[in-house]
């Protein structure tokens, strides 16, 4: 439990300054540029850059991808099966939508950063196995709910598919896979460029996360929001490890699955139901309470599976 604090420690250290800095230092525009750098730029080449240089020959895809890419489908389909009962008690369907984005999408800086303290470059190149398993399903599913429950004007396929293929983390999930496995080499200055920028982009990420936290409402959440914390924090990574441990992984493998599974969800999350007229406001408070809670629950799962 000690080594795994250890290596969250930082993550949410990070968080919490980024928190301070929104309060004390930076304006929203300064952090607007900020999230768009690190989502469209930083962050993919970091996914770029991991996914090149990961040996995926020593990594259990099936394995590590099946667990999580199943633990997410399942996931969906019981948000779904529980959207009739919380209809019921006055959940309407933007609200839902924002429990559908809180249960099942992932907050990669998270999960990259802390699986990269505990394992080094062997654990990132397992969380980025995991990512290329989650992202795609969970970015599908999200706009096919958001089209379907929150706005009266509903998309068509083609637009939500449009929705899905611009998201700048699938392509550079693609292009990392396709150069790995292809084996085509890059020059030197890709790799310089690259490590110089995606060691940048965790850290920002993470101070982004904490400035876009709102604390307003945090001791008063409401029944849809601890819902979606429940799912998400504790369902979540339960069916994750078991699926894992049922696909026969043990070690490091488990340790990072249940640390992805784990993560609180994520904060691009709010900015998708603002466009798409889910319900903003929840989302945000969701996102609130995982982000503070994880650091509770994190260590336990990770250490619950962890050898």
């Amino acid at each position: 439990m000690a080594v795994v604090i250890a290596a969250l420690l930082p993550v949410f250290l990070l968080i919490v300054l980024g928190v301070i800095l929104k309060r004390t230092l930076m304006r929203d525009t300064q952090w607007h540029g900020l999230e768009q750098l690190t989502y469209y730029v930083l962050f993919p080449v970091l996914l770029v850059q991991t996914l090149v240089k990961a040996d995926l020959t020593k990594v259990p895809v099936a394995g590590v991808g099946g667990a999580l890419l199943f633990s997410a489908l399942i996931m969906s389909l019981l948000c779904i099966a529980l959207r009739a009962p919380i209809a019921r008690a006055g959940v309407d369907g933007p609200a839902f939508t924002s429990i559908f984005q809180g249960a099942t999408r992932w907050q990669t800086y998270v999960a990259l950063s802390v699986s990269g303290n505990l394992y080094g470059s062997t654990g990132l190149a397992l969380a980025s196995v995991a990512m290329v398993a989650i992202i795609p399903l969970v970015n599908v599913f999200s706009v096919a709910v958001l089209a379907r429950y929150a706005s009266s004007e509903k998309r068509s396929p083609g637009a939500i598919v449009m929705t899905v293929v611009k998201n700048p983390l699938i392509w550079a999930c693609v292009i990392g896979l396709v150069v790995n496995v292809a084996q085509i080499p890059l020059p030197k200055i890709w790799h310089e460029v690259a490590n110089a920028l995606g060691g940048s982009s965790l850290a920002i990420g993470l101070l982004v996360t904490g400035a876009g936290l709102h604390l307003e409402g945090l001791f008063r959440p409401s029944l849809a929001a601890s819902v979606a914390v429940v799912l998400k924090l504790i369902l979540m990574p339960v069916l994750a490890v078991a699926l894992a441990v049922w696909f026969g992984l043990t070690g490091a493998n488990l340790a990072i699955v249940a640390a992805c599974a784990a993560v609180p969800t994520s904060p691009s999350a709010y900015v998708l139901a603002r466009q798409m007229g889910g319900d903003a406001p929840l989302l945000a408070q969701i996102i609130t309470l995982q982000t503070i809670l994880a650091a509770i629950t994190m260590p336990i799962a990770i250490a619950w599976a962890r050898p």
